[in-house]
């Protein structure tokens, strides 16, 4: 009993299931590149991998924040706390889902007729994929006006204050996540059947929330760059300055280091996929929601793209744990 077995929706049983499977094309099941492109071994390996070095990276933030004396530093680290612990439960939610799918080989249309674990897998995708990347410009904003305009604020940021931008960016990914439940474009089983996510057809609630998401998340990549530029250039012009200051720029040129890291980290792993989502949704208006089911080329590189942003969660905590003076 496995996604193979799955029959593709058609006229006669369309309204005995969820929208969620009406989009997915079960015949790929029988596709023999299966094993090699879909292997239940990524999912498992990657997980693991990604798990463990979040762990590892919060602990090692938990004892430097009890350490460092430094407010602008504290408040850094408490960014970066928000972004593991983000890349953490993200891992942890769905890959026990996928990974569960992939080792019991449940059919998605007994298991969930409703569609409600398709939905949340869906969420859970968005919600944990748009964080890293909203934390990420929240970080570079907050380092931008620390070095360029040191003076506009009487203190830097506490941790209090910083913790609760932290719970706006997850407040504001949680909304657009809840989007498609709320109505705008939908989640859909995805190739090869173990995930769900956005839907890329020319619906035009699902282009909307496509290019939304998309949008959102080249704009997050592009707003760290212009910043982590511009306080690098300042950083780079002050730094041999007077040596009663040395101590606190040797701080500041860390935390640049591993911001620059993460920019850099997010830019390789997420930038292909929301370029391709971009390309696809817009490439099928022509089509005028003619387009019932996505190309299986379409589908294999949409799940090879979500390979390559799952790395993300992986590296991004060995950037603070390699990059770190202690």
């Amino acid at each position: 009993m496995g996604w193979g077995d799955t029959a593709p929706p058609n006229s006669s049983m369309a309204g005995g299931v969820g929208r969620c499977f009406q989009a997915f094309n079960a015949s790929a099941g029988r596709d023999p590149a299966q094993p090699s492109i879909a292997s239940p071994w990524f999912s498992t390996a990657f997980g693991l991998i990604g798990l463990c070095s979040n762990l590892f990276a919060l602990c090692a933030l938990l004892s430097s924040s009890r350490q460092l004396p430094s407010r602008a530093r504290s408040s850094f680290l408490v960014f970066l706390c928000g972004l593991v612990i983000t890349d953490f439960m993200g891992l942890l939610v769905t890959a026990s889902v996928i990974v569960s799918y992939h080792f019991i080989k449940f059919t998605w249309v007994k298991v969930d007729p409703g569609c409600h674990l398709c939905n949340f897998l869906g969420f859970s995708m968005v919600f944990f994929g748009q964080c890293p990347l909203l934390l990420g410009a929240t970080m570079a904003g907050e380092r931008f006006f620390g070095i360029n305009h040191p003076f506009s604020r009487s203190t830097s940021i506490s941790k209090r204050r910083a913790w609760s931008i932290v719970g706006l960016v997850w407040g504001f990914s949680c909304l657009v996540g809840l989007l498609p439940v709320l109505g705008l474009g939908r989640y859909t089983l995805q190739y090869p059947g173990s995930w769900c996510f956005l839907t890329l057809l020319p619906d035009t609630g699902d282009v909307i929330f496509c290019l939304l998401f998309a949008l959102l998340g080249i704009f997050s990549v592009l707003l760290s760059f212009i910043f982590n530029t511009v306080s690098v250039v300042t950083l780079c012009r002050v730094y041999h300055d007077r040596e009663s200051v040395q101590r606190r720029r040797d701080s500041e040129v860390e935390m640049m280091v591993q911001l620059v890291g993460i920019m850099i980290i997010a830019t390789i792993c997420w930038m292909p996929l929301l370029i391709f989502i971009v390309q696809t949704v817009l490439q099928q208006l022509p089509a005028s929601g003619r387009i019932q089911t996505l190309p299986m080329e379409t589908q294999k590189l949409l799940l090879i793209y979500i390979r390559m942003v799952t790395w993300n969660q992986i590296l991004d905590p060995w950037v603070y744990i390699l990059f770190r003076r202690a």
